[in-house]
This record gives structure tokens, sequence and C-alpha cells, in this order.
């Protein structure tokens, strides 16, 4: 993370080897009342060359024990995601078929004070690493609905070599992501 100066660090966005997945450190300003961040400025985005995002049509938040995996879904939307509370190890797979980095894995520590840009088509999934529950928060440029375009891939495919920090044991993966495919056979997302 970026140190702050006089109690402010900058917003920043980090490429990653998946083409346009940014890892983002939000503008922080902390005082002796604590700490304020700024979850989505647009014109912080489009300055650093990051697409308008706005306006979220869904905001999720999720609380997940510890050691649990949710994930890895790459629906047909842009996702914003960040910690609130606790920490997580991020995982993104590129299951775009037409993409240059189709199949890359990026996997970042996720504390609060960081985001991670998720494009369409990417893979996003995390595993809860605080002793107390994480609590994840999600930003969607599209209301999620059953059945929208998308892959969802196995987040213990040994293809993609994830190295989970917490070994994976019974009830860490809901029932719908223990039976997701590898990559090798997960359906490529459909475009509108």
């Amino acid at each position: 993370m970026t140190p702050a100066r006089n109690g402010v660090r900058p917003f920043s966005a980090t490429p990653t080897a998946i083409d346009d997945l940014y890892v983002i450190e939000m503008k922080e300003i902390r005082d002796d009342r604590g700490t304020v961040r700024e979850f989505y400025r647009e014109s912080a985005f489009t300055e650093a060359g990051l697409p308008s995002l706005g306006p979220w049509l869904q905001i999720n938040a999720t609380e997940s024990k510890h050691g649990v995996i949710r994930g890895l879904h790459g629906e047909d939307m842009y996702k914003l995601v960040a910690i609130v509370a606790g920490e997580a190890f991020g995982a993104y797979v590129d299951a775009r078929a037409s993409s240059a980095s189709y199949g890359a894995v990026v996997t970042v520590r996720l504390v609060k004070g960081m985001q991670v840009l998720v494009p369409r088509g990417v893979c996003n999934g995390f595993q809860s690493v605080s002793r107390s529950a994480t609590q994840y928060l999600y930003a969607f440029d599209h209301e999620w609905v059953l059945g929208m375009p998308g892959t969802a891939v196995s987040p213990v495919d040994p293809a993609l070599q994830i190295a989970w920090p917490i070994p994976v044991a019974p009830g860490m993966l809901s029932e719908k992501d223990a039976g997701l495919p590898p990559l090798a056979d997960a359906a490529p997302p459909a475009r509108a």
C-alpha cells in the first residue's frame, strides 16, 4: 500500500496480468477520528483511464467465515470489489475466450482500502482468511439475474494452480461452487 502523506493516500490503479483487471488503492483520508475511503469517484476512475462505471445497479455485501471460498464467477458485468472488514485472498481468472490473457490467474491479498476492478467475463473469487468474518462488498454495473451470460469455474481446478492460503475442506465451498467445471470445460461467456 502506498504510504499516506499528511493523512491522505491518493487513489491509484495498477494493471495486472489479466487484461482490464486492476488492483486499486482507494483514496484514503485519516485523522484522529478515523478513516474515510472513497469507494468510487467517477472522475478518479476516468482520469486513471478506467471505464466509467456509474450508475451502479446492484451492490451486495457478503459475510464469510474463516476459510470459506466464494466463486469463481465471471458474469457479463463489471464488478468493483473491496473488503469492508477482515481480510481475504482474492483470485481472478480470465475466462474470456477472445482475450489475449485467457487462462491467466491473478491473486491479491485483499485488505481494507484496496479494491479490484473485475471486467466482464473475468471470474472473481475469494477466501476469507480472517479469524473473524470477512465482509466483502461487490458493486455491479448490471443487476444479477439467474441464467445471465457468463462463465463460472471450479475454484479448485488443479490447472489454475491457485494456492488458497487455507487448505480447502468440506463446507468451505457451496454445493454449487464445488460442482463447477474446470476452466478447460467451461463455456466461454456469451456477449450481448
